[in-house]
């Protein structure tokens, strides 16, 4: 009897140091992709380059490459090594600060770092909620998806009809529809993540990797969608 306490509260001590240290590889290894993706916007946001990828086909290679990573590696990273998982991590961190630099262009620099510094205390906000709460969100998640899937048709239409009502509208619905879903995903991956003692170290690595993943992501449409409403572009 003696045996199973002590066993059960070892299990237990180990489970929670494991959870710590998931917690803190997630949002460091998300905080690695945006300062990569912010070092390679800050090399490429040079007027002849911002001309030359928005004059080529650049753009849309990289939105396709970006695209087709996060595919990968959402399907592939129990069969890969946590290794090639963390490479494709920082590849793809690289091609989505390439692909923002012309973004980031039209804006001021000031207003990118006020909107930086609002997309930080907004997305604070939502995982601590996302954390803490004791209500189940995992019923919104398919309200997210589908919410998702509509943005993204809207964004593609308004590229041929340059709407700027409908431009107004999908930036409105971007911030809430990101500020749901980094509470839904700091939620899912919570509960993820304390099931890990049910997983080796490099599983529940990965588990955290994939959490970086998707809070870097609820991180980068924040921004870019409060940029759209609160940026000052340039003369």
């Amino acid at each position: 009897m003696s045996y199973v306490k002590d066993y059960q509260y070892t299990n237990t001590t180990v489970s929670e140091a494991v959870v710590s240290r998931a917690y803190r590889d997630m949002y460091g290894w998300m905080a690695c992709g945006l300062a990569l993706s912010a070092i390679t916007a800050f090399f490429c946001i040079d007027k002849n380059i911002v001309i030359a990828m928005m004059q080529s086909n650049v753009m849309w290679l990289l939105a396709i490459a970006s695209f087709v990573m996060v595919f990968v590696l959402n399907a592939a990273i129990q069969r890969i090594s946590f290794t090639t998982a963390t490479l494709c991590f920082a590849g793809y961190s690289i091609i989505m600060g390439a692909w923002i630099a012309p973004v980031l262009y039209i804006y001021t620099a000031a207003s990118v770092f006020q909107v930086f510094a609002s997309t930080a205390a907004a997305f604070g906000a939502m995982a601590l909620y996302g954390h803490f709460t004791k209500r189940d969100l995992s019923s919104f998640g398919r309200i997210f998806m589908m919410g998702l899937i509509g943005i993204i048709i809207a964004s593609v239409i308004n590229i041929f009809v340059a709407n700027s009502v409908m431009d107004f509208v999908v930036s409105i619905l971007g911030v809430v529809l990101f500020c749901g879903l980094t509470m839904y995903d700091v939620q899912q991956f919570k509960q993820m993540l304390n099931q890990s003692y049910l997983y080796d170290n490099q599983t529940v690595q990965k588990i955290a990797l994939l959490g970086a993943l998707k809070l870097y992501l609820d991180f980068l449409n924040l921004f870019l969608y409060l940029l759209r409403l609160l940026g000052d572009r340039r003369d």
